[in-house]
């Protein structure tokens, strides 16, 4: 590319040569012979212009969609292997801004802004020893601009950096606020919020147009100004040349080839000043790219487990005097002490912010302990490769994510090459096979973005369904049933109980049925376990656990286990 570059900007001094040829045989009375040739040269020289520019660009864009593909692939592939904890403090509409606006940017510097620059650079080169062979007088007037260019493109320079960041924040702003409007277009459409989110979505729209404007501001003061010292150039050294060509020290001939050099000199200066703005809003764009590039990330361990790959966990789980702040203000576990045996299934029950869910995320490494001891089958957590730990550990949650494929594409999760047959013997497992086959295309059917076709019942049976793929020694449940109705909630138990069967479970219980049947109960408050035991010895200890469920009782009266909620205390006093 940079080939094709060098060679097209050559071929700019022989026109003017041509030009000076043709003047001089017209002053002279020549031989009109000779202006065809010249004529032809000329115009074989802006066709070998273009053919190598054609070459340049098509050059220039293979490279530039390989580079922008390997950024935007390294980023994400950066992002994924940040912890889980960053991205608690990030808005989903920024980082997509980064990913498709920010690097876009930053190749354009990349790409663009070096291939174009070099070109201007190569062409200033060539045409000013082109100009000095012809004058050198004519060269020094021509620079005359420069000094006044330099300190133009010094204080458009500095202080545009201020100006370019506040407008990729503005444009970070609207985008995860369209973002979460998007995604939140039911509540919005319920709590008929759409005058009110049409004057946000304004609002920071407006902010975006008020910072481009102020870049459109100083660019539209800029470029005439810079604009206006090259035409100054031009009248420079057309008064001194025409000065030289009248006093006789200047043939005619050499004038018009200095006057079109000196044409092919501001040209490039002038990209060069075009290539600053490039420049300035790449760089704010880079700052925003390569602050998530410069984060570190968790350990190389983090690459996915290849499926069938054994992880060697068998599921006996330590908890050793445990403790965890979000930050150092904020201890949300403290000296947490438990062991569940392979195959024991642990139910976790407590107030909203007890530290439950905090809890089972420090078992998959979601976030890393502060203090204590946690260990599986006698390792240390922190010894095991997370890609091992995660393969090992499956989770259901009350809120199952579904990606917008098909159902096919989203129980393979569990089990990336799993044949239809074994699809379908997970979801009879997890109870799904029924409403599977009934949809019109089966497996192929599209759930839609988070799985919006289905209800939350049938969502969280392909959810469950996904994990019996996966096959997992350690089971998550975090109040996998919280969300349905009592006769969904029997299908969604069965399934529950059958994927449970044999495996190492911790249960964030949201129903008594669940946590009657723990081969433990662990009762939470304020980050500790107050209470343990099995549910009759619990009951009769008379603490905060009895209390929780005298208050799901009816009339003193003990419902049906699949009816009897644990959480009835305050107005939902187990969702944690």
């Amino acid at each position: 590319m940079l080939g094709c570059a060098i060679l097209s900007t050559l071929t700019v001094v022989v026109f003017p040569g041509v030009t000076r040829r043709v003047v001089d045989l017209a002053r002279s009375g020549g031989n009109p012979s000779q202006l065809v040739p010249l004529a032809m040269l000329g115009l074989g020289t802006f066709f070998l212009d273009q053919i190598l520019n054609a070459a340049r660009i098509m050059l220039n864009n293979v490279f530039e969609q390989k580079v922008i593909f390997d950024l935007r692939s390294d980023l994400y592939s950066h992002i994924q292997r940040l912890p889980l904890g960053w991205f608690d403090n990030r808005a989903t509409g920024d980082l997509m801004t980064r990913i498709l606006e920010d690097v876009t940017a930053v190749e354009r510097v990349l790409i663009d802004g070096i291939e174009q620059g070099v070109i201007a650079v190569l062409q200033i080169v060539v045409v000013l020893v082109m100009l000095a062979y012809y004058s050198p007088l004519m060269t020094l007037v021509a620079l005359t601009p420069v000094p006044f260019l330099v300190a133009g493109a010094l204080l458009y320079t500095t202080t545009a950096r201020t100006r370019y960041k506040q407008q990729r924040a503005a444009a970070s702003a609207m985008n995860s606020l369209l973002h979460d409007n998007l995604a939140g277009i039911r509540q919005i459409k319920t709590y008929v919020r759409e005058t009110e989110e049409h004057r946000r979505f304004n609002d920071v729209s407006n902010r975006l147009r008020e910072a481009s404007l102020v870049i459109m501001r100083t660019w539209a003061v800029y470029n005439p100004s810079m604009n206006f010292f090259t035409n100054a150039g031009l009248a420079l050294v057309l008064l001194f040349g025409g000065r030289a060509v009248v006093t006789h020290q200047m043939d005619l001939g050499t004038f018009t080839a200095v006057l079109l050099l000196v044409g092919f000199l501001y040209e490039p200066i002038r990209q060069l000043h075009s290539l600053n703005q490039l420049f300035q809003s790449g760089r704010a764009a880079g700052d925003r790219v390569f602050e998530i590039m410069d984060t570190p990330t968790e350990t190389s361990d983090a690459a996915t487990t290849p499926e069938d790959e054994p992880t060697g966990i068998t599921g006996d789980v330590r908890f050793n005097n445990v403790g965890f702040a979000y930050d150092d203000e904020r201890p949300v576990l403290k000296n947490i002490t438990l062991h569940a045996a392979a195959g024991q299934t642990v139910a976790l029950v407590g107030p909203t912010g007890a530290g439950k869910s905090t809890l089972v995320n420090l078992l998959t490494r979601f976030y890393e302990f502060d203090s204590g001891d946690l260990t599986i089958d006698g390792r240390p957590l922190k010894d095991i490769p997370r890609s091992h730990l995660r393969s090992a550990v499956g989770l259901v949650t009350q809120e199952s994510f579904l990606f917008n494929g098909t159902v096919r594409e989203n129980l393979r999760l569990g089990r990336p090459h799993a044949t239809d047959d074994e699809l379908l013997a997970a979801a009879e497992a997890a109870n799904a096979r029924g409403f599977i086959e009934r949809m019109p295309n089966g497996l192929d059917q599209i759930v839609g973005e988070r799985g919006v076709k289905l209800s939350v019942g049938e969502k969280q049976r392909v959810s469950i369904a996904r994990a019996l793929l996966k096959d997992p020694p350690i089971l998550i449940l975090d109040e996998a049933t919280a969300s349905v109705d009592t006769q969904t909630e029997r299908a969604i138990q069965v399934a529950l109980d059958r994927l449970m069967h044999g495996r190492t479970s911790f249960v964030i219980a949201h129903r008594l049925s669940t946590v009657r049947r723990a081969d433990q109960i662990l009762v939470m408050e304020h980050g500790r376990i107050i209470e343990r035991g099995r549910h009759a010895d619990l009951l009769a200890a008379g603490g905060l656990y009895a209390k929780l469920c005298e208050s799901a009782f009816l009339d003193g009266e003990e419902p049906a286990d699949d009816a009897i909620p644990v959480d009835r205390l305050s107005a939902a006093a187990l969702v944690g």
